[in-house]
């Protein structure tokens, strides 16, 4: 089963959030524009699952995908890690006439733990991951490696075999990015994958609230691991710590654009160790 493109008029409500318009052409300039407002726009945040999964008993009632996704950050300014970020992103692209599908990859020894978007454009693929996020669109390479600049980081795609390519970024001390499965997944098991990376001995991101977004053109974070708590913000790759003050919440949500009371809820419901 293929991945539902969303209503129309969600489909409006999105592009006007973002500052486009409905009647883009699906080719590669949108595509980079969406990218670029997604990013600035919503952010990628585990607090919101931390807050649901707080609230459910069972791991199936926390996934949030689709038009679920949007109508919580409508209301909250919440966003989500890679599962649920990249399916409502791909539910627009779908909407607006682009074709691909959805993947599910690897990073380092953890097998299928990341997704992302893999569309056919121009006689050519491209990956697509606002889940990480990649802040560029990256072609697939033939026999050459290829690279897409964004400006933060510069991104190599190198094949390794048949399906299987490797993602890096430069500068970061943190080159490897993760290890691109290139097999379409269908609705059905990438539903499954989301609802089982909300287990509590399986899922990712359930035992700390990060936060990054771009703001003012630079990248941002919050991790409640780093202690004692604070901001981080990136320039040219390398970090700059900003004290949180007094009502670390409060904080956070302003610097995010999401709502105090979601911040505020995933924080305290962190496990004793977090």
């Amino acid at each position: 089963m293929d991945t539902p493109a969303l209503s129309s008029s969600l489909c409006l409500r999105i592009l006007r959030h973002l500052g486009a318009s409905l009647d883009l052409p699906a080719d590669l300039d949108t595509l980079r524009l969406l990218l670029a407002r997604y990013t600035r726009i919503v952010p990628w945040e585990s607090a919101s699952r931390i807050m649901r999964r707080a609230r459910h008993d069972s791991a199936a009632d926390c996934a949030v995908l689709g038009a679920a996704f949007w109508n919580n950050h409508f209301a909250t300014g919440s966003g989500g890690t890679c599962y649920e970020s990249n399916y409502a992103f791909w539910g627009l692209l779908r909407r607006l006439g682009y074709t691909g599908y959805l993947t599910l990859n690897d990073m380092g020894e953890h097998v299928g733990c990341h997704s992302a978007i893999v569309l056919r454009l121009d006689g050519q693929k491209w990956l697509v991951d606002v889940g990480f996020p990649l802040h560029a669109v990256l072609p697939f390479p033939g026999d050459d490696n290829t690279e897409a600049q964004s400006p933060f980081f510069r991104y190599t795609m190198q094949a390794q075999t048949a399906n299987r390519y490797a993602i890096f970024r430069e500068p970061h001390p943190q080159r490897d990015v993760f290890q691109l499965v290139d097999e379409p997944v269908d609705d059905e098991t990438y539903r499954r994958a989301a609802v089982h990376d909300y287990q509590p001995e399986t899922g990712l991101f359930l035992q700390e609230v990060v936060i990054n977004k771009l703001v003012d053109e630079r990248q941002w974070r919050f991790n409640s691991g780093d202690k004692p708590w604070h901001l981080q913000q990136f320039v040219d790759g390398k970090g700059q710590n900003h004290a949180l003050g007094d009502d670390a919440a409060d904080t956070l949500a302003q610097k995010f654009g999401m709502s105090r009371e979601l911040v505020a809820e995933a924080l305290r419901v962190l496990p004793p160790t977090a």
